[in-house]
């Protein structure tokens, strides 16, 4: 079995906002497998289907960001995937924009939403994609109010092709790609189509 838990905030009010890039990557994810979230269960819109005789359950949290965790949880153990096959997707402030970094576990950095998700699941050995939302001009605006703005039409692009990526590396680790060569085939600056875009959105 195989859960893809995409982080963000439902409602409307939280549409194209930076602090919402797992709720699009699982979106693009459904979309490349044609599927749709017909569920509501352990506090998340979900979406369940078979790829080559395994389940697979997508996920998007209603808890809102900050409490990410506890739906988690909820999800792992109703259907007690070995954490090896729960992958979250998330957005980044401390990594590049609309750069992509895959990895089997770690830190839950400065990402309130995953730091709720390490402290319910009680660990951090859980493989991740984490999109970059930062850049050299971040620490000059307020992080809640930076995460919280819309994506600046300017950067779009740069972040559609973010996702399309994030929903490549979801696809090969359904298929079972092992985590080393996910890294190697992902880990790369190939997301943006000109210089970094270095003024936040305001």
């Amino acid at each position: 079995m195989k859960v893809i838990i995409g982080l963000g905030n439902p409602t409307s009010r939280y549409f194209n906002t930076f602090h919402n890039l797992g709720f699009m990557a699982v979106d693009r994810i459904a979309e490349v497998f044609n599927v749709r979230f017909d569920k509501k269960e352990c506090r998340a819109l979900t979406c369940h289907f078979i790829v080559e005789g395994e389940k697979v359950i997508l996920a998007k949290p209603q808890t809102f960001m900050n409490l990410s965790g506890e739906c988690v949880r909820d999800l792992v153990q109703k259907y007690k995937p070995d954490l090896k096959e729960v992958l979250i997707i998330y957005d980044d402030f401390d990594l590049e924009r609309a750069r992509l970094r895959v990895r089997p576990s770690g830190s839950a950095g400065t990402h309130n939403g995953m730091r709720n998700v390490v402290e319910c699941l009680g660990a951090t050995e859980f493989p991740r994609i984490r999109i970059g939302i930062g850049s050299s001009e971040n620490h000059a605006q307020d992080k809640a109010d930076y995460v919280l703005s819309k994506i600046p039409a300017e950067e779009r692009d740069d972040f559609e092709r973010a996702l399309d990526k994030a929903a490549e590396a979801a696809k090969d680790f359904i298929m079972g790609l092992p985590m080393e060569e996910l890294m190697q085939k992902y880990n790369g600056e190939f997301n943006q189509s000109s210089a970094s875009h270095d003024t936040p959105a305001s």
